[in-house]
């Protein structure tokens, strides 16, 4: 029987083009965490106001205000339920709120203070009608009827505190967009900064993979797994850290809840809970950035190859 040449199994090592655990890389991580962390406190912040101006909007917008100031020669009290009946009478009305003299004069206490005498000034008497659900009345006649039948009597149905809502709501969105074009603006900055220095560093064995007949593609496609992982990494740290604290800040509202400043802050930023669309603006912003890290890297592979042609 004719012999069998022996097979030799050579030992195969795999070295990875772009280092993974270099100085460089780790600096990478903690740039991308940080831009990741500060673009989803923003989108956070963005969530967070637009959902509490769309709730003072609906508040707002359910409420008008009857006010009636005190003039020498009236009855104002008459006046008062006279114009409560006129609005509770009126359709689409499902409340109708009086508030006393003391009542009145309690609201002006947060800006001038408690223990002053104000009986003698003509503070206005109010009177809050809230709008029944799906209703819309007709608020132009109400204002006519209460002009016709309760002399002094006013009505304010808050438009101008509704447009500046939207205003400041649309202002914010805004702002926070531009934000975060920033923050991604910097990440790709970051990374093609650290993909050139990647190169760099490894420039001899680029150009003899290169000269070998590696085509580009090839070269790209390691430098852009590996800072695809960096991207993933670095935004998954940023994120997760944004995503925390939401939840703790959201923890920390019900378990003040109660409390002057648990109210004060849930009547500005509600409960203070992105809610799952937050959540997953988070989730998105990044992979988003991952994306972005990976694709920048291709990108500044590709032309620095190029100029090596």
């Amino acid at each position: 029987m004719p012999s069998r040449t022996p097979i030799i199994f050579l030992p195969r090592f795999d070295t990875s083009l772009v280092p993974r655990n270099s100085i460089a890389g780790r600096a990478l991580v903690a740039v991308v965490a940080i831009m990741t962390f500060l673009a989803s406190l923003t989108a956070g912040g963005v969530v967070l106001v637009s959902q509490a101006a769309s709730e003072w909007q609906s508040d707002v917008s359910r409420e008008v205000t009857i006010q009636l100031i005190p003039a020498a020669g009236r009855d104002t009290d008459a006046l008062v339920d006279k114009a409560a009946s006129v609005a509770r009478n009126f359709p689409g009305i499902a409340e109708v709120r009086v508030y006393s003299k003391d009542e009145s004069a309690q609201l002006l206490e947060p800006w001038l203070g408690a223990g002053l005498k104000l009986e003698e000034l003509p503070v206005p008497r109010l009177i809050v009608v809230k709008i029944a659900s799906g209703a819309a009345p007709d608020i132009p006649q109400l204002r006519s009827m209460l002009a016709e039948q309760v002399p002094g009597a006013t009505l304010d149905d808050h438009r101008g505190w509704i447009d500046r809502m939207r205003a400041m709501a649309g202002t914010a969105v805004a702002a926070g967009i531009g934000i975060l074009a920033l923050m991604i603006a910097a990440t790709i900055l970051s990374v093609t900064f650290a993909t050139r220095g990647a190169m760099a560093t490894n420039r001899t064995v680029i150009e003899v993979l290169h000269f070998v007949g590696a085509k580009n593609g090839f070269i790209a496609s390691n430098f852009q797994r590996h800072f695809l992982l960096l991207g993933l990494q670095g935004g998954a740290i940023g994120g997760g850290g944004a995503i925390l604290l939401f939840a703790f800040a959201a923890l920390m509202t019900r378990w003040f809840a109660g409390t002057a400043g648990g109210a004060q802050t849930q009547a500005l930023f509600g409960s203070f809970s992105i809610g799952w669309s937050g959540y997953l603006i988070v989730v998105l912003q990044v992979v988003l950035i991952a994306v972005v890290t990976a694709y920048t890297s291709r990108v500044t592979v590709n032309r620095t190859l190029e100029m090596i042609d």
